[in-house]
Parts: C-alpha cells; structure tokens; sequence
C-alpha cells in the first residue's frame, strides 16, 4: 500500500507541473486540430490527442505539453492496474477500478465528462470551449486521480488479511503467533507433579526455616540466663 500512495504522489507532482501550463496544453490542441483540419468535433479521446501529436504537431513546444499530458494518462493507467494486485476487491473498489480503467481507455469518449469544484480546470476554459472542446480533456486527469484516492481511502478500511504484495502478490499480513506456540506448549505440558512436588518442597522449608528460628531463640534465652548470676538482697554480704 506505501508503494501505491508513492507512486500517486509522484503522479499528482506531475499534474501539478502539468495543471501550471493548460494555457499551453490549450493552445497546442487548438493549433494541431487546425493543422488536422479538425476544428467541428471536440477534443473526445486519448486517442485523439495522441494522432494530433503524431501527425499534427509542427513545433516542439506543443509537442512536449502533449507528450506530458500522455504520460500522465499512461502512469495512470499503470497504477490503475497495478491497484488490481493489491487488493483482492470488494464492490466498492471494484467499481472504481472500472470507472478509473473506462476513463483512461484510449478510445473511450471523454466529452461529457466535467471536474467539479474544488477542481478549477473547467474554469479557466471560455464557455464556447468548455462546452464543446476541452471540458472532457481537460477534466479526465483529475477525475481519475479523485478515483484513486477514494480507492485508496476504502481498501485502508478493510482487514488485513485481504491486501497483497504489489510486488510479489502474496499475502503482506502474517500470522506471527504460531512462532511463540512451541514455547507455550511446553510450558503447558509440565507434569502436574513436578509442580506439586515442588509446592511441597517449598512448604517444608518454610516450617524448618521457622522451627529453627524458634530453636535458636530459645538457646539464646538460655544461654543468656546461665550467664546472669541470682538476684542477692543489698547487705553485709552482696559480694
């Protein structure tokens, strides 16, 4: 899952650099539909702005928005099917996976499709061409990536146990507790009896502990009472 979110991360950088040159990204479509002679319909697929680049596209400054827009769709595509591997799904990530690969099909028509707030992207367009140009365009990149968020947000809800390795697709939960079982099982199996034969053990030398230490106050008392000589009375003959 850290893998997933690093590479979002990277691809939203990415965007960020991207988003600073719509203008750019604007006027490179609007030059190569004119080199295309393709000014009626909208700009309504990937597929579209890839044969503008290829085949329409005269100065390097358009080409390199283009390309940029085109990679940001291709890293997307990348990890959309790499989320696959991640999680075994549930209905909720599953649609979304299918929601984010149908938006970045090459030939899937992109027209209708608009960013909403706090997404500023349609904005920044005219009215004529939000609505019949660049509106889809310019708002799949965004979309997609709102996508992958929420996907992220559901799958870190869920146990566990059902996320998997990107790398290797195994398991990444583990269970640990088996390791300690052999210590606790033989502790466990320690024979009654040795516990029992130790109880009584201890329990012995406690009262021998304690009859000795009667013992040895009583020699004391006695050994101080031979050593005190009788009690005379006060007189000729004290000494």
């Amino acid at each position: 899952m850290n893998e997933v979110k690093e590479a979002l991360r990277n691809i939203e950088q990415h965007y960020k650099l991207f988003l600073q040159q719509q203008f750019t990204f604007i006027g490179a479509l609007q030059r190569t539909r004119e080199n295309a002679h393709d000014m009626i319909r909208p700009v309504a697929s990937i597929s579209q702005v890839q044969s503008y680049m290829d085949h329409h596209c005269n100065n390097s400054t358009d080409r390199r928005i283009l390309n940029m827009f085109l990679n940001i769709c291709n890293d997307l595509s990348k990890l959309c099917h790499k989320l696959e591997t991640v999680h075994s799904g549930n209905n909720i990530t599953n649609s979304i996976l299918e929601r984010c690969k149908l938006l970045l099909s090459h030939s899937n028509d992109l027209s209708a499709i608009r960013a909403k707030y706090p997404h500023d992207v349609v904005n920044h367009l005219s009215c004529h061409e939000a609505k019949n140009h660049y509106g889809g365009v310019v708002s799949l990149i965004p979309i997609v990536l709102d996508c992958m968020k929420e996907w992220v947000t559901h799958t870190e809800k869920l146990p566990r146990h059902t996320l998997y390795n990107v790398s290797g697709g195994g398991a990444t939960s583990e269970n640990r507790a088996p390791q300690n079982a052999p210590a606790r099982a033989a502790i466990s199996q320690t024979p009654p009896s040795v516990h029992l034969e130790a109880s009584n053990k201890g329990n012995v030398q406690v009262q021998g502990s304690k009859h000795a230490q009667k013992k040895n106050l009583n020699d004391t008392e006695n050994h101080s009472g031979k050593l005190k000589r009788p009690w005379k009375p006060p007189g000729r003959h004290a000494f």
